[in-house]
Formats: structure tokens, C-alpha cells, sequence
């Protein structure tokens, strides 16, 4: 019944992630299956071989990331090494203060522990009223959205895939205490919306990129409910290997 069930939540969660004005977030079931409308729109798409990608922040070599929660804390490793753009943009994102005061708008633990998921810019706002889960980073020094490809490392390779999903085993998998990036069902759409794994999510991988792991606090995670808001996120290790 497990195995069944967490073939039903890849499949659904794979063709029916949305894409809303710029949203870059893994739906739930429920979400996916009332929006068939939402994979109409279209969204700008970073190729693997455009100039744009050297423009990116990356991560060379990997950084420790220590995000506040109701007062506790919870210690990531961000694996620059394996996921140089998507661990770079994080990292920036957080020196930025980005993430500072944003709301956890997804909080996935029925029928089986699945997602927490936050980084909407738009949820900094207490009096938003819009749908969490539709917004994305926009730099402030071009005014316009900053999304990043799809960045999954196979086992074995030398460096990563980008710009499409693969079949190889990745570098870096969907086990319990993993963070990744949400996207909509386009590869190049993640922004600045993560995830925390909340269980092993094998059907995940090599569909959304994984760039570092909770090290310390999966116990602030696990007790994570939809609204609660990040109080503080900070570099303390590593800083000196982003590259801009």
C-alpha cells in the first residue's frame, strides 16, 4: 500500500505542480488536482547554455546555513560542491535577509509526511491576502524575477545536469532532512521557494533539485505548522564561498 501511495503522490505531484503569476512551488494533491486551469501560463526558462546562467550566484565548496524557527534553531549544509547555482542562490537569498519573517505556506503531513515548504516573498507581508505560493525573489537590481535551472548532479558524473530531469540516482537524493528547490512544472522556475523533506521522498529525485541537508534541529522541523514564519536566517560557515 506504501509503494502504491507514493507512486499516486509522484504522479500527481509531477503533472500537476502549478505555475501562477511566477509561482515556483510543489503542490500538494488536493492543490494539483482543483487547478487544472494553472498550467496554462508560461514563465521565463533558463537554458543550460545561455549567458544568463553566469550571471548567477554560486557556491564552491559548501556553506552552513542556521535558520530560526519559534526560537529554535535548525542547521543546514548547503552543498555547494554538487549544486553550485541552486545552493549559491539560497545562500545568497539569505545574506540578502530575503527569508527573514517569511511564512511556511505549505505544511504537508497527511496521509503520510511529505513537504514543509516556505520562501514566498510575499508572505514577509502579514496583511497579504493573495495565495501564498505564487511569488518568487525579484532582484532589486534589475527589477525582474530571478529564476534558476534545474541543477541535479547524477552519481558518477563530474558536474551537474541542467535544464531537464534525469533518471540517474542524484549526488544528492530526497532522504529525510533534505532541502530542496519547489518549481512549477517548468525545470528552469525555481526562485526562491524550498523545502524540507519530512520523510525518504525517492519518487522526487531527479525531478527537483536538492542542494544540502538539516544537520541539526529535524525536531524544530518536524513540529513546523502552515503559518509559522521564519524569525531569522543566517550564513555562519562558509560565507567566503559565494561567488557573485
Amino acid at each position: 500500500m506504501q509503494i502504491k501511495l507514493g507512486h499516486w503522490f509522484a504522479s500527481i505531484i509531477l503533472m500537476g505542480a502549478l505555475l501562477l503569476g511566477g509561482c515556483t512551488q510543489l503542490q500538494d494533491a488536493t492543490e494539483a488536482s482543483q487547478s487544472p486551469s494553472a498550467t496554462e501560463t508560461s514563465a521565463p526558462v533558463i537554458q543550460a547554455n545561455n549567458p544568463e546562467m553566469t550571471n548567477l550566484p554560486r557556491l564552491e565548496g559548501k556553506a552552513t546555513v542556521v535558520m530560526v524557527v519559534k526560537g529554535s534553531p535548525i542547521t543546514i549544509e548547503v552543498d555547494g560542491t554538487n549544486a553550485p547555482i541552486t545552493a549559491g542562490n539560497f545562500v545568497d537569498l539569505v545574506q540578502r535577509g530575503v527569508y527573514d519573517g517569511l511564512v511556511f505556506h505549505r505544511v504537508v503531513r497527511e496521509p503520510q509526511p511529505f513537504v514543509v515548504q516556505g520562501g514566498d516573498p510575499q508572505g514577509k507581508d502579514p496583511n497579504f491576502r493573495g495565495q501564498l505560493g505564487t511569488g518568487g525573489f525579484e532582484d532589486p537590481a534589475t527589477g525582474k524575477p530571478r529564476n534558476i535551472p534545474l541543477e541535479i548532479k547524477p552519481k558518477g558524473a563530474d558536474t551537474p545536469v541542467y535544464s531537464k530531469t534525469i533518471n540517474q540516482p542524484p549526488v544528492l537524493n530526497h532522504k529525510r532532512g533534505a532541502v530542496a528547490m519547489a518549481r512549477s512544472q517548468f525545470p528552469d522556475s525555481a526562485s526562491s521557494q524550498f523545502y524540507f523533506a519530512l520523510t525518504d521522498l525517492p519518487f522526487l529525485d531527479g525531478s527537483y533539485a536538492v542542494f544540502g541537508n538539516v544537520t541539526q534541529g529535524m525536531d524544530v522541523v518536524d513540529k513546523i505548522q502552515q503559518g509559522d514564519r521564519i524569525e531569522s536566517a543566517k550564513v555562519t560557515e562558509g560565507a567566503e564561498n559565494l561567488k557573485k
